[in-house]
């Protein structure tokens, strides 16, 4: 991890029994390989299982927009991603790629997970898919299963490639210089 890597931490954690299920918050969760204990994407039953992400990631940032800037506030777990982590910025772009422990567990963010009309229609929140458009989170794989908590330190292990590969080529120019 290099020294200006940002540190976040764990502001919330969310989980969904079944499908459609309202959401529940947690004090802490068991990240497994294969999901979130208790989710319903571990347990097979996500509405959109085909494109599922073992555990979701969303900006505390984002969410603070979006209750700024509509009014609709999704802190009650209706934004239905697991870990909601603050530190990173609305966008949590940085994070794509990089190794990133979460409390106990290492997780790899591989792609954003953009909102859709079926969170909206369980939220009861309309227009709350578009005001998290480019910032409705990412969806990560578990590189080792862990114990997570509200408060838990958020912390970039290793950056990702593109990011890694472009401080070694700087390096070596300073070098040559």
């Amino acid at each position: 991890m290099t020294d200006d890597a940002p540190v976040g931490r764990v502001r919330s954690l969310v989980t969904a029994p079944e499908s459609g299920a309202p959401p529940e918050r947690r004090e802490s969760v068991t990240v497994h390989a294969d999901g979130v204990a208790g989710d319903r994407y571990r347990a097979g039953d996500g509405t959109f299982q085909l494109d599922g992400c073992a555990v979701t990631l969303v900006a505390a940032e984002a969410l603070d927009a979006v209750r700024a800037e509509t009014g609709i506030d999704v802190s009650d777990g209706r934004h239905r991603r697991n870990v909601v982590v603050e530190g990173f910025g609305a966008g949590m772009d940085d994070l794509l790629d990089a190794t990133v422990a979460v409390g106990g567990a290492l997780l790899r963010p591989t792609r954003r997970r953009p909102p859709c009309a079926h969170v909206e229609e369980l939220a009861g929140a309309a227009g709350l898919a578009a005001a998290l458009r480019n910032r409705g989170g990412l969806c990560c794989d578990v590189l080792e299963a862990g114990d997570v908590a509200v408060g838990d330190r958020v912390a970039i292990r290793e950056a990702d490639p593109r990011t890694t590969g472009a401080e070694i080529a700087a390096r070596l120019r300073e070098r040559r210089e």
